[in-house]
């Protein structure tokens, strides 16, 4: 079996085959991929990529698939899932050093319980703090960039490298890690000593504002689309005359036209024609080009 060598360095209970990945992905959508590796440790990481690398198998990482819409064929190769196993967090004073896997609901839980405030802008944002770096996740008003102190990755040719906030090359939904293909390893967060109440109030006002104005209830990856220079993506949808419209089982969502959402079996091939719907539609009325957010993994 082409993943027995796997079983040299890793458990059993972390080599997932043949798994579903509808059930790892915030969209409930997607085939299957052949192999999906939850590492525990640094070298676990490593080791699953020197492997795919030996055996020239394609590999592709990802966090608690909150961004990614997943082929109907599946996913070819093997995917190491940077999630709950490696999601360690220490908090010495200020600087809240965690690993990528943590969530950042539960990262925004601990800087809470410590009185450390700066992070609330991100309490909703339903991905992994190595996802968030990824992309410069950021809402309300603040950006991944604003509380970065250093981030730790693995380079492409295998090197742990310690890289400085300002090094990071963080932009809109960008970072050197998107750009070069780097792993998040671990990032220190720089916070400040806040008042818990006051911090608390905050989390819980922009917790009402995202669940009162965005489709939580339907699966979806978050906003659909990145924000266009001067305008914004749901308004220029909504604008089109396109809130509410459906193909298949994809719909615009009636309560925030800047997400597909899944109201119930949606195929990846569904959304992928729905979004191209809409970038038409935009683009013919507005002579504006809307940028895909979310990522596809797969044969798209």
């Amino acid at each position: 079996m082409k993943f027995e060598p796997l079983t040299d360095f890793l458990d059993q209970e972390q080599i997932l085959r043949n798994e579903q990945m509808k059930v790892h992905t915030s969209f409930k959508i997607g085939g299957h991929v052949d192999c999906m590796v939850l590492p525990r440790k640094v070298e676990d990481i490593k080791q699953t990529i020197n492997f795919c690398k030996a055996v020239s198998m394609p590999y592709h990482i990802m966090g608690n698939g909150s961004n990614i819409l997943v082929d109907d064929d599946g996913i070819e190769g093997l995917v190491i899932k940077i999630s709950d196993a490696f999601s360690a967090v220490d908090v010495q004073d200020e600087v809240v050093i965690a690993e990528a896997g943590v969530l950042l609901s539960k990262l925004s839980k601990v800087a809470l319980r410590n009185s450390l405030k700066g992070f609330e802008f991100a309490s909703g944002i339903p991905g992994t703090l190595g996802g968030a770096i990824f992309m410069n996740a950021g809402a309300y008003g603040g950006e991944m960039k604003d509380v970065i102190q250093w981030v730790e990755v693995l380079t492409a040719s295998g090197e742990v490298q310690k890289i400085q906030r300002q090094d990071m090359a963080f932009g809109y939904r960008t970072s050197i890690v998107k750009a070069n293909g780097f792993v998040v390893l671990r990032a220190a967060l720089k916070l400040q000593k806040g008042n818990y109440e006051e911090i608390l109030a905050i989390t819980q006002e922009l917790t009402e504002k995202r669940v009162s104005k965005q489709p939580v209830d339907l699966p979806s990856a978050g906003s659909t689309f990145k924000r266009p220079e001067g305008h914004y993506a749901g308004r220029l949808i909504e604008d089109s005359g396109l809130r509410g419209l459906k193909y298949g089982h994809a719909m615009v969502s009636e309560k925030h036209c800047g997400f597909v959402v899944n109201t119930g079996e949606a195929s990846c091939k569904e959304v992928i024609t729905l979004i191209e719907i809409i970038q038409k539609v935009v683009r013919d009325r507005f002579e504006v080009e809307l940028e895909r957010e979310v990522r596809i993994f797969g044969k798209e």
